[in-house]
This record gives C-alpha cells, structure tokens and sequence, in this order.
C-alpha cells in the first residue's frame, strides 16, 4: 500500500512539472519580445526595444527628443512599475543595454517605459509581441 502511494505521489509530481514547464513564456527559453516606442506626455520617442530574460536593449533605431531625468524600466497594461527602473537613460539616441536586476521576472511585464522621474510620468511606452 505504501508503494502504491509513493509512486502516484511521485507520478503527479512529475507530471505537474512538465505541465508548468512547458507554460512557460517563449522568451525564456532564449527567445525574447519585441515593442515599438510611441511617445507620451508630449515628447517624441520612437523605435524599437527588445525584452528577454536578461535585458531590455533599445535598439539602434531608439530615439527620445530629450526631458529632464529619463529612466528605463518596465510596466504592464499601462501602469509603468517604478521597482523596475533600470537607470538612467544612457543616451538620446541609438543602441542601448540595460541589465534587469535581481528580483525582477520579466515574464511579468508587456511594456517597455523611457520614464521622467522628475516629474512622474511616462516619456514613451513600447507594448511588447512576440
């Protein structure tokens, strides 16, 4: 009897891990999403970023028309997440990396955001795709 209840434990066990293994988001598994700026609160910000796992990287085409303090972090259906800043914003325009750090899942987010701090509102938002 104690055999028996060993292996359906084990058996369900198994098997619930494969189930949640294989729900998770396709960027895990090294792939990564895709958003293009839009801007916000009167400024321009155009271009593309890309969000995987690691890092969000404004592509070479990221353009922000210039405001006081910008910040990149991340949000979800429209409301940016201030724990996920991720820095200053490096430059105005080009190619840029910012390294999510420790505690952040970005499975969490669909949103990229170029941030103004010193005035809490959003510069320009990237909704992210596949």
């Amino acid at each position: 009897m104690q055999t028996r209840r060993q292996f359906f434990a084990l058996s369900t066990g198994l098997a619930a891990t494969a189930i949640a293994s294989s729900t998770l988001p396709s960027f895990a598994a090294g792939k990564s999403r895709k958003g293009n700026f839009s801007g916000r609160s009167n400024h321009v910000t155009t271009g593309q970023t890309v969000l995987n796992s690691n890092n969000v990287v404004l592509q070479s085409n990221f353009s922000l028309d210039g405001a006081p303090d910008p910040r990149v972090g991340l949000g979800k259906n429209g409301k940016y997440d201030p724990k996920t800043d991720l820095g200053a914003l490096k430059k105005l325009n080009g190619k840029q990396t910012y390294r999510l750090g420790g505690g952040i899942d970005a499975s969490g987010y669909n949103e990229v955001y170029i941030w103004c701090r010193k005035f809490n509102v959003p510069l320009g938002v990237a909704k992210l795709g596949n």
